[in-house]
């Protein structure tokens, strides 16, 4: 299964602003994975998905309800680009989530 980090390339910073870093850990630069690149499922697309609806709770994140639905806590990414909430402080007790379903066709549509 692809994850967040597929389809992305490694760049090695030295940037000089970050100098006082490197001299502190004695490393010449650290390498940096590049920003990602995500599609939004297009409407013909969100038609073949299930969109479970779920109401957030005190004690809920991202990577709980990943290993819920999809076996797994490595794609909360999924949860929070679909729901355009990046973060589980961005949602409130009582907020409306959609959980998209099946995970495979959603990978293939967000990282094509």
């Amino acid at each position: 299964m692809p994850t967040r980090y597929d389809y992305r390339s490694i760049f090695f910073n030295t940037l000089p602003l970050y100098d006082k870093l490197f001299e502190e850990r004695h490393v010449p630069g650290i390498r940096h994975y590049s920003a990602p690149e995500f599609n939004f499922p297009t409407q013909a697309e969100l038609r073949q998905m299930t969109k479970k609806r779920y109401i957030w709770k005190a004690g809920d994140r991202y990577y709980k309800l990943s290993i819920e639905n999809y076996g797994s806590p490595q794609y909360w990414w999924i949860l929070a680009l679909f729901n355009q909430k990046p973060t589980d402080a961005s949602l409130s007790p009582g907020d409306l989530i959609y959980i998209p379903l099946p995970l495979e066709t959603v990978l293939r549509t967000f990282t094509k």
